[in-house]
């Protein structure tokens, strides 16, 4: 059986959150999802989510593609493998190349986990989707 593992913050649910989730579940049998924490978006984005952890959760957790859902506290890739034995990590195509996912990848490699990068939707993120409403009322 293959173990899948992908993070996110999931903060305004949208297309580009499901297929990121569907093409994921397509590459293993149980996928696991790690739902950040809004204190660690606190943390490293110096924003709260708009939607809470637990309501995250819940949706998250009600997407077919979904098997298990746990939070993500920290942003560890290498402790997060020790707890849950993943052998892919699914990430978004824009870490591809930077220091830290090479690092992981030569780290994973060993151990036979395979860093698949996804591209993401053009067009919509939670980022856009909060500009737009911020415009729509005049803020």
């Amino acid at each position: 059986m293959i173990i899948g593992y992908t993070t996110g913050v999931f903060d305004l649910f949208h297309i580009g959150h499901l297929n990121i989730l569907r093409r994921a579940k397509e590459q293993c049998d149980y996928l696991i999802v790690g739902v950040s924490t809004d204190e660690l978006v606190e943390q490293y984005k110096n924003k709260r989510p708009i939607i809470s952890f637990e309501e995250r959760c819940e949706i998250v957790k009600a997407i077919r593609y979904v098997d298990e859902v746990v939070p993500q506290t920290d942003r560890e890739k290498f402790a997060a493998w020790e707890r849950l034995k993943f052998h892919k990590m699914f990430v978004g195509d824009d870490w591809k190349g930077s220091a830290l996912f090479t690092q992981l990848e030569e780290q994973f490699k060993p151990h036979g986990v395979e860093i698949v990068y996804f591209p993401y939707t053009k067009g919509t993120s939670s980022t856009f989707l909060k500009e737009t409403l911020r415009k729509f009322n005049g803020k």
